[in-house]
C-alpha cells in the first residue's frame, strides 16, 4: 500500500452549499451539470474518511477517480 497522497476526483450528485462543503476542507469544489464534483490529493486514510463523510450526510456518490497526473484537466470533468 502505498501511503503517497494522490490526485482524485470524486463525483456527487446535485449542487452542495457551503454547509456541506465545509466537511470536506481539503478538497476544491465546482459545479459540473447537475453534479458537484471535488478534487485534491488525498491519502489513502484521508480518502477513506472524505468516503464515511460523505455516507454520514446522505450523498449520492457517483463516482471516484484517480487522476492520472499526465491526464489534461479540460478532460478530468468528463462523464
Amino acid at each position: 500500500m502505498d501511503p503517497t497522497p494522490a490526485a482524485y476526483l470524486i463525483r456527487i450528485n446535485g449542487h452542495l452549499g457551503a454547509s456541506v462543503l465545509s466537511a470536506f476542507p481539503t478538497l476544491a469544489p465546482r459545479h459540473h451539470g447537475a453534479h458537484t464534483v471535488l478534487t485534491g490529493l488525498l491519502d489513502q486514510s484521508a480518502l477513506y474518511g472524505v468516503l464515511a463523510e460523505i455516507e454520514a450526510l446522505g450523498l449520492d456518490l457517483l463516482e471516484i477517480r484517480k487522476l492520472d497526473p499526465a491526464q489534461p484537466r479540460s478532460q478530468v470533468c468528463d462523464p
